[in-house]
């Protein structure tokens, strides 16, 4: 798990990037888990209604009147808080992958970067900003990982079980350690911001590694974070 990966060029530094690349990601290390079964796709518009029908919970705020839009069935859901996804997943029986489980289900055990392969290929998933919009889920047939999972990079960042805290033996110092924000993984469908095309190209390579970390607090509803669930074995 992890990267031992430094940004030797300081490229991120030089295009103002506050937190130089690699530093939470690493040191790699071995993790040991035991069996665990997780979602093929993020859990879409039509899967969340069955939930929120059946325990009567308030929608995400973007349904109109409390409903997705029409033709939007297979289109993963958003602006869902980290505890709705949790108890999204308890309903299913389930829970919020953690860290390892997600970047394990990316990535396989061959320490790949990302779920198909070593070399970036944006054909394979919906990131960058290129399409402007979510897809439905499993669109990029080319993108699964090895172990047949759908978009664990692109359409939508996911939500993990996990406070955002450093690596075992990691020097890295951060004030967003602790139990202040979860981490979410694997980008999403977004634009990356205003860069020229070629700096962009690199940021979006490098935040779709299947090791990249990005958090955010647990009671904030994004446009473009959903989550999926796993299962024990």
């Amino acid at each position: 798990m992890g990267t031992d990966e430094v940004d030797e060029t300081d490229f991120a530094a030089e295009q103002g990037i506050i937190k130089p690349w690699f530093v939470d990601e690493g040191p790699s290390h071995k993790v040991y888990l035991p069996l665990y079964y997780i979602d093929r796709h993020e859990v879409t518009h039509s899967k969340y209604a069955e939930f929120i029908r059946a325990k009567k919970r308030n929608p995400p705020s973007y349904w109109e009147n409390g409903v997705y839009a029409k033709g939007s069935d297979p289109f993963p859901v958003v602006m869902v808080r980290w505890q709705e996804a949790q108890d999204y997943c308890n309903w299913k029986r389930g829970r919020l992958p953690t860290e390892a489980e997600w970047e394990k289900a990316a990535r396989g055990a061959d320490g790949r970067h990302y779920p198909w392969g070593m070399a970036f290929d944006i054909r394979k998933a919906n990131v960058g900003g290129a399409t402007k919009d979510l897809t439905p889920v499993g669109a990029y047939v080319f993108g699964q990982s090895p172990y047949g999972v759908f978009d664990m990079i692109g359409n939508v960042w996911e939500w993990t079980a996990d406070w955002y805290r450093p690596y075992p033996g990691s020097k890295y110092q951060s004030k967003e350690y602790g139990k202040q924000v979860k981490v979410i993984r694997g980008n999403s469908w977004s634009s990356i911001g205003h860069f020229p095309p070629e700096i962009e190209s690199e940021l979006v390579k490098h935040h779709s590694t299947a090791t990249f970390r990005l958090y955010a607090p647990p009671d904030s509803a994004i446009n473009d974070v959903g989550f999926r669930c796993v299962q024990p074995g």
